[in-house]
């Protein structure tokens, strides 16, 4: 493999959009597309007349408190929708259950919110009271109390929570400016003279992008130009080293690469002048920045974005073994033939996620949970207020004691305390347990209720050949085909004989 170096001198370029320090905070901006609630107004009777009139049945709907947080509960979820929020934690709340109750302050209010076990798994800093954060969820109320409260799905830290909004607000621009429309996209040459790789000399991604491309088809040249992919002078230089490929022509494909790290190390390749160098440029650019889950500005203005350095340098380079024309063939048929085969399973998967959707009792599960932690709460308030007393109870005793000084009384009355706290103890474990038990007990039955657990005791859903659910076999005939739908897959079958109820013998 034959390697060059281009070094590009860094132009002073002027970013219009300010340095990362002063440009101000992003703003998030809601929008509920749900029409405005309605109002209702009672007229008066113009007449005045409040005498006793003749009992007439009137049609009122007439609300429980129930019914009223529970439309209330409906009508400010599907208002708002999922949205940000930033403030202060206070009050956080980690119950035996593993949710999060905490409360969301600012300078002129406070919410009271919740993130629920499933949620905060995720979260990967450990919060505490006075931390400011930015919390991603939706607006709901706990139908059993009424009360007013916000259900977190992420939660960040708040510093880099403007680093993101910051990145959603040069995205949505930038998009709007028509950088990342797939009109202007450039399909990668299939087998290019000259491979032009931007990224450090240094780095770990050159190494992996120049092993890569050796094991893959040695004999294409590589050309590098050398920049700094980190500090507040790298997003020129990466801009200059663009400009200067597309100047010179040299490769017909270029690789803007650079290993992982976080999103503030990565900030060089979200600055704008970047964007706009990657847009104005004629050549094919491939990123491959970062792992998997970073993505930048540059990896929606490239033409192709790799999840890593050696993805990208996998994806401009074809394999020698692959190139050859037959096993092209075969490959192209294979692809054909799994694209289909995924067709039908997304369908599928997505009749089956409607169908869930349906029938899920999601909301009254969690709803069951927080009520559940509420009453271990109490529980445990209950039981401190029986130890308090009792404790006091017992200093009155002991004062009695040392008053009159009967070491046989005293003997017998701590004997006496000893057996009322194991009872207590005891009693508390078996509360604990019956609860256990209650809850076990639920979360099995919801599981037998499921549709799909039916199906994972070896039943099966038979269609026609035209999709059709089948429980009769008078709707088959000898030779059709039909589908089983199964715990886990489907299967394809021909009738071969039709047995009825009345006779043991068919066709």
């Amino acid at each position: 493999m034959k390697l060059a170096i281009v070094r590009a001198a860094a132009p002073g370029v002027n970013d219009s959009c300010g340095s990362l320090a002063d440009r101000p905070a992003g703003q998030i901006l809601l929008q509920a597309d749900t029409p405005a609630p309605q109002h209702y107004h009672a007229r008066m009777n113009q007449d005045f007349d409040f005498t006793p009139s003749p009992a007439v049945p009137e049609e009122r709907d007439v609300y429980t408190p129930a019914r009223l947080n529970r439309e209330a509960r409906s009508l400010l979820e599907r208002g708002f929708g999922s949205l940000w929020l930033e403030g202060e934690l206070s009050n956080l709340s980690r119950p035996s259950s593993g949710h999060w109750y905490f409360s969301l302050k600012d300078e002129a209010a406070q919410l009271r919110s919740a993130m629920f076990r499933q949620r905060n798994m995720l979260v990967n800093f450990s919060p505490r009271d006075g931390m400011r954060v930015l919390v991603r969820g939706r607006v709901s109320l706990y139908e059993p109390r009424g009360d007013y409260q916000f259900l977190a799905d992420v939660m960040e830290e708040a510093g880099e929570g403007a680093l993101r909004r910051q990145f959603e607000l040069l995205k949505a621009r930038l998009a709007a400016a028509g950088l990342f429309a797939s009109e202007h996209k450039q399909k990668l040459p299939e087998l290019p003279v000259r491979i032009g790789v931007i990224t450090s000399p240094t780095g770990a991604a050159i190494r992996d992008i120049l092993h890569i491309l050796k094991r893959r088809f040695p004999g294409i040249p590589v050309l590098i130009y050398p920049v700094p992919v980190q500090g507040a002078a790298a997003a020129a230089q990466i801009a200059a080293a663009i400009q200067l490929a597309d100047q010179r022509k040299d490769c017909d494909v270029l690789i803007l690469a650079r290993g992982g790290g976080s999103l503030e190390d990565l900030w060089a390749f979200n600055e704008e002048v970047v964007a706009r160098a990657i847009h104005d440029c004629s050549i094919p650019l491939i990123t491959g920045i970062g792992h998997e889950v970073d993505f930048t500005i540059a990896d929606f203005v490239a033409d192709v974005r790799a999840p890593t350095p050696s993805g990208a340098a996998e994806l401009v380079v074809p394999d020698q073994q692959t190139w050859l024309q037959a096993l092209a063939a075969l490959q192209r048929r294979l692809v054909a033939g799994l694209k289909r085969m995924l067709g039908s399973h997304q369908q599928n998967f997505i009749w089956l996620q409607r169908r869930l959707s349906q029938l899920h009792p999601g909301v009254q599960l969690r709803q069951r949970a927080q009520r559940l932690d509420e009453l271990e709460q109490r529980l445990i308030r209950a039981l401190k207020q029986g130890l308090e007393q009792r404790h006091q109870l017992l200093g009155t005793q002991i004062a009695q004691l040392q008053a009159h000084s009967p070491a046989l009384q005293l003997t017998n009355a701590y004997n006496r305390l000893q057996q009322l706290q194991t009872r207590m103890h005891t009693s508390w474990r078996e509360q604990q347990e019956q609860l256990r038990n209650r809850l076990t007990v639920a979360l099995r039955t919801l599981h037998a209720l499921s549709p799909l657990a039916t199906l994972t005791r070896g039943y099966a859903i038979v269609s026609d050949a035209k999709g059709n659910a089948t429980s009769d076999v008078s709707q088959l005939q000898v030779g059709e085909q039909i589908t089983a739908r199964l715990a886990r897959g489907s299967l394809m079958a021909t009738v071969n004989r039709v047995i009825r109820d009345e006779s043991n013998s068919g066709e």
